[in-house]
């Protein structure tokens, strides 16, 4: 009963939050007729926006709109431009406990019959349909999921993917906050900018491989503070070291060699990467807060390191008048080399884009509700499971991801053993369940015994594995045992 009235609450809420806009454009509208006097207009023109609704959510992500009246002299006259706009509304985050809004919409069809079938099912929602912005909603405990129409204004398109769903359609803000504006941030961090705020830094270090003395760290470049777009580059033995203003090192430093992967430095994430060739690339999007540098543990003879990024010109302008400013004390046993060359090169070249950490999504309480997976073995269940499934594969596990109540892996098929329809190398497999049942693990090879899921309308056609599903790590001995398994099915696929 709670549920019902907080869903009510909700789209009372919205409802009224159209009207409010609806009834300040009036007022404005009269005052611009107003203003507008006897003459008479040649067209149509747009009378001021209306102030912004409060936001369509309580809490977490919504959207919140403004409106405005085209001001007719004749009826043939018109207006460019939307009467319409939305924005980004960004509330406090939910309690831990309440429930996404999709997730309620998704309630209210609990236990009712719909079209086609007098059986009630219990509803949550599907993340695997094409149109993000209908009300697609799986049944507990079934292979099907149904569409129940458009979900309401101000749900978001997904679980990650940053839109908001508006008369049908996901729509993502731009840099100014407007749903659909499409304006962008340059590279210089300016909404709506076209990059003549800031200068484009680019140069190669050429420093020689010493023949005698000091083999340690020697100094590459300084990055001030404010730069974006930073990428660093090396194709050699040698090893990119990056230390920050406190002259603590985050990356190869202390003759430590780090992992690759995505570090915190001077409030930006910085991707380090390097390859079995010896490729290593340090990048950043920025802006920096605070100057990093950049440093080289020589092994051999410098091929030359390459490195860029957009500074701001008041920054850069700074930097050309005091040099002094760019040499960091560094301890005694380290190399004094300045940590900026005095020769910048700039250029308005505009090839480098933003790096994007990876995300990891985060379970859903749903989780709680999972219990000790089956460990499906034995002679018995591979017949069983082999004679009755569409596909039996052996394939790789290159990638995970939840969506929803669901979960997604990206597996390369490596052998198909039986395929009762069309397959590809690369698959995806879904399981309708975010509890690791069964447990598939990235980078290992598993035999695996599925099946085909069609939707309920025959929109969709995928790759279905279940708590149930006979999943086993795949061995030569798995191999073998498979050989008469075929002849065992009352059926051949």
């Amino acid at each position: 009963m709670c549920l019902q009235d907080w869903y009510r609450v909700q789209c009372l809420f919205f409802v009224l939050f159209v009207i409010r806009a609806a009834c300040q454009v009036q007022v404005t509208n009269s005052r611009a007729l107003q203003t507008a006097g006897p003459h008479r207009l040649s067209r149509g023109i747009w009378a001021s926006w209306s102030s912004w609704t409060s936001c369509s959510s309580t809490c977490g992500v919504g959207a919140a709109i403004r409106t405005r009246r085209c001001l007719q002299a004749t009826r043939e006259d018109t207006c460019q431009g939307e009467k319409r706009q939305y924005k980004v509304c960004q509330l406090e985050a939910c309690p831990a406990n309440a429930r996404p809004f999709r997730d309620v919409q998704c309630s209210v069809y609990n236990y009712k019959s719909i079209p086609g079938t007098q059986q009630t099912f219990e509803w949550v929602p599907f993340y695997g349909a094409a149109s993000a912005c209908e009300l697609n909603c799986l049944a507990v405990g079934h292979n099907f999921y149904y569409t129940f129409g458009r979900v309401l204004d101000g749900t978001t398109c997904g679980t990650d993917s940053g839109g908001i769903c508006i008369n049908g359609q996901c729509l993502k803000a731009g840099c100014d906050g407007i749903l659909g504006s499409e304006s962008t941030t340059d590279l210089c961090g300016k909404c709506g900018g076209n990059n003549d705020s800031c200068f484009f830094i680019q140069n190669v270090y050429h420093s020689s491989f010493p023949s005698s003395g000091f083999f340690g760290y020697k100094n590459v470049t300084r990055i001030p503070a404010g730069a974006r777009q930073i990428k660093v580059t090396d194709q050699s033995r040698n090893f990119l070291a990056l230390m920050n203003a406190n002259r603590h090192y985050v990356i190869n430093g202390d003759w430590s060699i780090s992992w690759p992967g995505v570090y915190k430095v001077a409030g930006t994430l910085v991707n380090y990467s390097r390859t079995a060739d010896n490729h290593e690339v340090i990048e950043a999007a920025g802006p920096t807060k605070e100057d990093i540098y950049i440093l080289v543990l020589f092994q051999e003879q410098n091929p030359g390191i390459k490195y860029e990024f957009w500074m701001p010109k008041d920054i850069y302008y700074q930097i050309q008048g005091d040099s002094q400013a760019l040499v960091l004390q560094l301890p005694n046993d380290m190399n004094q080399d300045p940590l900026v060359h005095k020769t910048l090169s700039t250029t308005q070249s505009a090839n480098m884009r933003p790096v994007q950490p990876n995300k990891t999504p985060s379970a859903s309480s749903s989780t709680a509700r999972c219990g000790k997976c089956k460990n499906l073995r034995g002679k018995s269940q591979r017949i069983k499971h082999y004679c009755q499934s569409d596909f039996v594969l052996r394939a790789m596990v290159l990638g995970k991801r939840l969506l929803g109540h669901e979960t997604r892996y990206d597996i390369l098929v490596k052998h198909a053993y039986k395929n009762k329809f069309p397959i590809v190398h690369r698959e995806y497999i879904w399981v309708s369940n975010i509890c690791d049942c069964p447990q598939l693990l990235e980078q290992q090879e598993y035999l695996i015994m599925a099946s085909r899921h069609v939707n309920y309308e025959h929109t969709l056609n995928r790759i279905l594995l279940s708590a149930e599903s006979y999943v086993r790590p795949w061995s030569p001995r798995e191999d073998q045992q498979l050989q008469h398994v075929k002849k065992r099915c009352t059926t051949s696929p």
